[in-house]
């Protein structure tokens, strides 16, 4: 009768964690979260600063270029009262034939009104660099305690 039964042998109990399930759920949230981290920043507001600086101080009066919310763009000389309005290729012809009168000594600012989206000062200046203006500012307004 004892070779008929067979002994049972009794499993000892592992005291260990395992840790797999827990790192492959680790694992997917840190794929989810790298997917949807660039998703959350789509757009961002941007409001410019306004300067307090002191004013440039200069021998000769800029010349400056004035970049209009429309599209526009004002050309305003030393001698002029008033900008005078302009399209990108009007513009690029101007500043180019008193860039050859006045030669390194050109300086342009360039100005926007408050409204404008930076896009068109950035326009203004790409017109500039085509015309080969190697001199150019960007113009503020004095605000706060700028002396």
């Amino acid at each position: 009768m004892t070779a008929t039964i067979s002994r049972r042998h009794k499993r000892k109990l592992k005291s260990e964690i395992n840790v797999v399930p827990y790192i492959d759920v680790m694992l997917v949230l840190l794929i989810i979260f790298m997917v949807t981290a660039p998703l959350l920043t789509l757009s961002v507001d941007v409001k410019l600063p306004s300067s307090n600086a002191k004013a440039v101080e200069t021998r000769n009066e800029p010349v400056v270029v004035i970049a209009y919310p429309d599209g526009r763009f004002g050309l305003k000389l030393p001698e002029a009262k008033q900008p005078e309005i302009l399209d990108a290729a009007g513009l690029e012809a101007k500043v180019a034939a008193i860039r050859e009168q006045q030669g390194s000594e050109l300086r342009i600012m360039v100005a926007a009104e408050g409204d404008a989206p930076y896009q068109k000062v950035l326009d203004a200046m790409d017109v500039l660099r085509r015309a080969k203006v190697g001199n150019v500012g960007l113009m503020t307004n004095a605000g706060g305690n700028a002396r």
